[in-house]
């Protein structure tokens, strides 16, 4: 299996126009993201959850709680796209919050039941959302790019099934 596969088992993310059956996809995608990353980890014991899901990679703990921390921090990026003008948005340094303690010592299942809540919120925010809404902007400024809030469902929808394929690719390869 190729570094890059490894890296990106379900390709990198590709922007699409806006439409409504797209919109569907992308926020059912939210929606069910928890439950998925619920599955896919399911019955891993402590030393599984310590294994990185490729060479140089995240241990399986560290993406659990990477996706919850990376996900509270887009619904906020959604929130003040949605009741500010061209907020800037505020970088974080994801390598650095995966190694911080509470990464290592807090179970993956906190992680997850905070996944099950934000995502409820996070879909009935989408879902409310109008089609003027989906224009709204942030700037990201570590990217110095102005992104739209559709860029942004479509990247986090993206970003769910990304780590939900790495801990399965993972899973695979090890016969787990």
């Amino acid at each position: 299996m190729s570094a890059d596969t490894l890296s990106f088992p379900i390709g990198k993310y590709v922007e699409q126009p806006y439409s409504e059956g797209q919109q569907r996809l992308w926020i059912n995608d939210i929606r069910m993201l928890p439950g998925d990353m619920e599955q896919v980890i399911l019955n891993l014991d402590e030393a599984q959850l310590n294994t990185p899901y490729r060479e140089g990679g995240w241990t399986l703990r560290q993406v659990v709680h990477h996706v919850a921390d990376s996900h509270m921090n887009a619904f906020i990026r959604f929130k003040l796209g949605l009741t500010e003008e061209r907020p800037q948005i505020k970088p974080y340094q994801q390598d650095a919050w995966a190694k911080l303690p509470d990464v290592e010592r807090v179970p993956v299942n906190i992680s997850l039941t905070l996944l099950h809540t934000l995502h409820t919120r996070w879909a009935e925010l989408l879902l409310s959302m109008s089609d003027q809404d989906w224009d709204r902007t942030v700037i990201h400024p570590e990217y110095q790019k102005e992104m739209n809030l559709w860029y942004l469902l479509g990247l986090y929808a993206w970003h769910g099934r990304h780590h939900v394929a790495h801990i399965r690719s993972l899973r695979n390869r090890m016969g787990w």
